[in-house]
């Protein structure tokens, strides 16, 4: 028989034979807490029956529907989507197999959407320096993401950048009482060097996923860059496939500072793990008009899945039925001040940060000048690694220029004791790793 590389590039691998609630257990039964939720995806934990249950059934009875029909299960998906869950304003559905895809379709829906009104010069959508929205050529290209760019560049279409608000790392200084309006000037100016006629839309992630570990923005950045768009005639994407569904301690970031984006993406937590599949979110002009222009919004192949949807009916029912939203938030501050206690006086973390049960640990050389380790002693991955070995596994985030970021988003039934060893193992993955850099 062929031996067959898996994963395509060598790595650790291993083998993980089953999972329950918030633990997973290796072929050799060793248990592990899984306190990055997998890839910050899963919300209500492993196992649950009644999740697989609906994804059988829906596979038994249907198996692959074209995805504009109707079934049961995407209907009862948008039955609790709209009952639940999404904004009076975002009213139109598309969805995909996941992120990426659902972030190429955002950005294609706000194109036609431009043109269909006769915005047709309205060709650019800003990307900021920090973020990850995909691995396509496009959703590779507007992220700011440079390690998942390498090899690439010369292939990748251009798209114009701002700098993503970072406040530790402000130039202006630490968490300067300016860092808001100074970021909302940067995107204002791009807007007019690249001249506000010629932009479609701006894409971002409310608060940054691993990519910048949980970086939440300034209290005023958000309403002013919002308004700097609406001002502009340029769509507001906010990419909430990491942040989005209870994530962040309420149903969806942007939620934070009242935002009403034109267009939201979703993924990750839509399904909770349990099956592929992601979100497009749109408000009802955006919708109308490109039905009215008889432009296309193409679905893919598998977009939609019959039991995909099932399955997130299911998980965003879990949900709301177990108060999961409010307990991110709860379970958020516990996490957050063990964190904070953890780590106050710690002279290689610089910051913890986060929203609900979505942090991370920023680890540097110097605590005070806030200098780096070198990217050749991959700190975050080691930690990562030194985690596992003791049975926490942890998300390791960055960019390559961002880096050495450890991220946490464990699912939302954790406990305040799964909690703590979550933290405990954390400092003493740190400790033990710096002191040998």
């Amino acid at each position: 028989m062929q031996k067959l590389g898996w994963p395509f590039l060598p790595g650790r691998n291993i083998r993980i034979e089953r999972a329950a609630g918030v633990c997973l257990f290796t072929d050799d039964e060793r248990q592990i807490i899984d306190a990055a939720g997998g890839a910050i995806v899963v919300n209500v934990g492993h196992g649950r029956e009644r999740v697989a249950q609906a994804v059988a059934d829906a596979t038994r009875n249907y198996t692959y529907v074209v995805p504009p029909w109707l079934t049961p299960s995407r209907q009862a998906m948008l039955d609790v989507l709209g009952t639940h869950w999404l904004p009076e304003t975002l009213s139109r559905v598309h969805c995909t197999s996941g992120g990426t895809e659902a972030n190429e379709a955002a950005m294609k829906i706000a194109l036609h959407y431009q043109q269909a009104i006769g915005q047709t010069q309205r060709s650019k959508i800003i990307g900021r320096s920090i973020g990850y929205h995909g691995t396509t050529l496009a959703t590779a290209s507007i992220s700011g993401h440079p390690g998942r760019k390498e090899g690439l560049q010369h292939a990748l279409p251009k798209f114009p950048e701002v700098a993503s608000p970072y406040p530790l790392r402000c130039p202006l200084g630490s968490f300067h009482e300016n860092s808001g309006q100074y970021y909302v000037d940067l995107l204002a100016d791009i807007i007019a060097s690249e001249g506000a006629e010629n932009i479609a839309a701006f894409l971002a992630e409310p608060i940054i996923g691993s990519s910048g570990g949980a970086i939440v923005p300034p209290e005023d950045y958000w309403p002013a860059a919002a308004a700097l768009c609406k001002e502009n005639g340029i769509l507001l994407i906010m990419d909430e496939v990491m942040t989005g569904f209870g994530r962040t301690g309420s149903a969806f970031a942007h939620e934070h500072w009242q935002l009403n984006p034109d267009i939201m993406i979703s993924g990750k937590g839509m399904a909770g793990g349990y099956a592929p599949l992601g979100g497009v979110f749109a408000r009802e002009e955006i919708g109308q008009a490109i039905e009215q222009a008889g432009f296309q919004v193409m679905f893919n192949t598998f977009g939609a899945h019959p039991a995909a949807c099932a399955a997130a009916a299911e998980v965003l029912s879990i949900m709301v039925e177990e108060s999961l939203v409010e307990r991110s938030a709860t379970l958020g501050a516990y996490l957050h001040k063990q964190l904070q206690d953890t780590f106050a006086d710690h002279p290689h973390v610089a910051e913890v940060r986060g929203r609900g049960l979505f942090a991370a640990i920023e680890v540097v050389a110097n605590r005070e000048s806030l200098e780096k380790f070198p990217r050749a002693s991959q700190v975050s991955g080691r930690i990562v690694a030194t985690g596992l070995n003791k049975g926490v596994f942890y998300y390791g985030g960055g960019t390559g220029e961002v880096r050495d970021i450890v991220c946490m988003g464990p699912p939302l039934i954790i406990t305040e004791s799964e909690t703590d060893q979550v933290v405990s193992t954390l400092a003493a993955s740190v400790d033990e790793v710096v002191a040998k850099v």
